[in-house]
């Protein structure tokens, strides 16, 4: 087994031994590196002023590059990585980077605080797009907060940055950066020890069970978008973490004509494409779905595997038919999505077992699917309320109805007397208006800071009804979300 941690820090090989497993990288940059610009703002990933920006090869010998927020990723979770910090945009003669630059000449930065975390999303952009939309930076920035400034002169920076010439020079090292880390990949397992506390860091689904076997009350660790949080706001000591994201089983894509098959490994970001391409609508959640950084780092087998009530994939997932496959000491196994959620904080998921991947079939030319979330705010905000709907019409009736329902009981939930109501059905007016009935008896959600349970009931039933515009009267839907828009 490897007992260090070695990654770039820049291009500065640096290797750390005796770490703590859940020291995360803001606090030894500002600590230990003594690399200041990178700044603590929530310590929850939320305002973005901590963000730096991840590399790791592409497998094509190139880099990948991503920002995450540095408040909440555990140092051990470097490993193999290279880390880049505010302080490495800059030329070695002085010069400031076009993003730095753009800040400057558009007056984007006033007291500065969140300016580092700002220059390092947009950074991570610059690397990997090339000259986004308004819309495209608007969605990139929404998990950066600033409080004095206002947006639009960073976003006019935004725009601007890519017309200052410039070699830039992380670019320009790319490859050789990608087979510098290559050099460092491990065959084995990560084993760390610090003050009693362990961390396991597997590079297969073999090595990982075997972990498990030996600690199998440890918790698990993917992005750390959740677990981060238990670290930094609950002062949690956590005695094991095994980290999964190095599991070369755990992550890939795989796409067949009856549906895609997701490791439960892959990010929000890594999956955004592809299942956006079967499933429009639930691609236009995921852009709603924190910020850029959480979907960087957190995995949609963590999102599950996690059990939230207000987790937004899974009533999606449920309503589209989705199975999850496990794999423990007795080997695999698969049941329905819903199946998994037994009660508030309570899954099924045994000692040692795993969640391996998350299989979602395709639709079918006869099936009629949406999803919605209903929140305060468009960007970085929970749901008070996220539903899913599908329906298989035959001959104009309904052949079977599945749904997904979030932030209305103490877990993901179908609405099954509801999906009954619908069953057998012609698809028109009277039985949507019967589901509507039966969907506002179905639940007796909460009453807490994002919605009463009035409200609740209320738009569960009417997303019920939008459900049905959308797919019999689509020019009727695009009226009514135009004069929502200029209202």
């Amino acid at each position: 087994m490897t007992s260090s941690v070695r990654f770039l820090l820049g291009h500065e090989a640096r290797e750390l031994r005796d770490v703590d497993p859940t020291q995360t990288v803001l606090q030894w940059l500002r600590t230990d590196a003594r690399a200041n610009g990178t700044k603590e703002g929530c310590a929850e990933g939320d305002c973005g002023a901590c963000t730096v920006v991840i590399g790791a090869p592409d497998g094509r010998g190139g880099m990948r590059y991503r920002a995450v927020n540095a408040c909440i990723l555990f140092v051990p979770t470097l490993d193999g990585c290279q880390l880049l910090t505010v302080e490495h945009l800059q030329r070695d003669d002085g010069a400031l980077h076009p993003v730095q630059q753009a800040m400057v000449d558009y007056h984007g930065s006033q007291c500065g605080f969140c300016t580092p975390g700002f220059v390092m999303s947009l950074f991570a952009l610059y690397l990997t797009e090339d000259r986004p939309t308004r819309q495209r930076v608007n969605d990139v920035l929404a998990g950066n907060l600033c409080r004095c400034t206002g947006y639009r002169p960073i976003v006019d920076a935004a725009m601007a940055m890519y017309d200052y010439a410039w070699e830039d020079h992380t670019r320009a090292r790319a490859a050789e950066t990608a087979e510098r880390l290559s050099a460092m990949r491990r065959d084995d397992t990560l084993a760390l020890e610090h003050d009693g506390r362990r961390y396991f860091a597997p590079v297969n689904a073999a090595g990982l069970a075997a972990v498990l076997a030996d600690h199998p009350q440890a918790t698990l660790l993917a992005g750390g978008t959740d677990v981060g949080l238990w670290v930094t706001k609950q002062h949690r000591d956590l005695d094991t973490v095994v980290y999964v994201g190095d599991v070369a089983e755990l992550h890939g894509i795989e796409e067949r004509s009856d549906g895609v098959e997701i490791g439960a490994a892959v990010t929000h970001s890594e999956a955004y494409a592809t299942l956006e391409r079967y499933f429009p609508d639930f691609g236009e959640l995921m852009r709603r779905f924190a910020s850029v950084q959480i979907r960087n780092s957190g995995t949609l087998g963590g999102n599950i595997a996690n059990g939230s009530p207000i987790g937004d994939s899974m009533p999606v997932l449920i309503a589209l038919g989705a199975r999850l496959v496990l794999r423990g000491p007795d080997g695999q196994r698969e049941l329905p999505l819903e199946d998994y959620f037994i009660d508030y904080g309570k899954q099924d998921r045994g000692p040692g077992e795993f969640v391996e991947r998350i299989k979602v079939p395709a639709l079918a030319d006869n099936e009629h699917f949406r999803c919605y979330k209903i929140s305060k705010r468009f960007d970085q905000d929970i749901s008070a309320v996220c539903a899913a709907f599908k329906v298989r019409i035959a001959d104009g009736r309904v052949v079977e109805a599945r749904t997904g329902f979030g932030g209305v009981a103490a877990t993901p939930r179908r609405a099954r007397h509801t999906e009954a109501e619908l069953t057998g059905q012609r698809w028109n007016e009277e039985t949507v208006q019967k589901g509507e009935a039966a969907l506002t008896a179905e639940f007796t959600p909460l009453t807490d800071m994002r919605a009463s349970q009035e409200y609740r009931r209320l738009v569960t039933a009417q997303l019920l009804r939008k459900f049905y515009i959308e797919t019999t009267q689509p020019g009727e839907a695009t009226r009514v979300l135009a004069e929502e828009a200029e209202a």
